[in-house]
């Protein structure tokens, strides 16, 4: 499959969830307690991730996100 037929295939599911994501910030932001969960692990892993999502020419996004998200291994 081309990079134009998987973009096609692809587009409407993709942006169905990019707009969920959106979706589910604002409503974090708005919420009572913003503050305090903007400086959390959690939202700074969630901000890690967009950023890896905006980086073009890289066929490892998702094993980036991945680790991201990952607990460290003990050694």
């Amino acid at each position: 499959m081309t990079s134009a037929e998987t973009l096609d295939r692809e587009f409407l599911g993709t942006r169905a969830r990019l707009i969920q994501i959106a979706a589910v910030l604002d409503r974090i932001d708005r919420a009572e307690g913003a503050e305090q969960v903007d400086q959390s692990e959690r939202m700074t892993q969630i901000r890690e991730a967009i950023e890896v999502l905006g980086v073009t020419a890289t066929d490892d996004r998702a094993a980036r996100i991945q680790m991201i998200f990952s607990l460290p291994a003990d050694e």
